[in-house]
């Protein structure tokens, strides 16, 4: 079998993980460049969730899950991005350029308002977390920064 059939199967069994956010309204970034694009400049006005997709189990059980909840919010960001950890690492890599000063975490989920950080949440906040305090922890910075 060649690395290509590996990845092939990777990236078969990630797209669900994927689905689970876009079919929401989530944009995937998947380059550097539309990283770039999403965050910065003009892109960048207003508020943006930034969620950090993993494959891990809290990932599927409580971040993704939470994100759907919170997004039900009467007050919402303007964007919602993702980037997928472990698998666009290069996007990933990019997008936590725009996290200064916070360590690698996946999940994890930024709030930025006009291109500045406001708001993370890093797995520790969300491993061994019940969902709706999750939800909580980022409808109250929603309540906080987005207008």
């Amino acid at each position: 079998m060649t690395e290509n059939f590996y990845l092939q199967q990777m990236q078969t069994m990630v797209q669900h993980m994927r689905d689970e956010l876009t079919s929401i309204g989530v944009k995937e970034l998947r380059t550097p460049e539309e990283v770039d694009e999403a965050l910065k400049g003009e892109g960048a006005k207003g508020t943006t969730l930034l969620v950090i997709n993993s494959v891990c189990g809290c990932a599927a059980g409580l971040a993704r899950p939470a994100v759907a909840l919170s997004l039900k919010h009467d007050k919402v960001p303007d964007h919602w991005y993702t980037v997928f950890a472990g698998q666009d690492r290069e996007a990933t890599e990019r997008a936590r350029s725009y996290l200064v000063g916070q360590p690698p975490s996946s999940p994890s989920f930024a709030l930025l308002k006009d291109g500045q950080l406001v708001h993370m949440v890093h797995r520790h906040e969300i491993e061994n977390v019940p969902l709706e305090q999750i939800a909580a922890n980022l409808t109250n910075a929603y309540d906080k920064y987005c207008d």
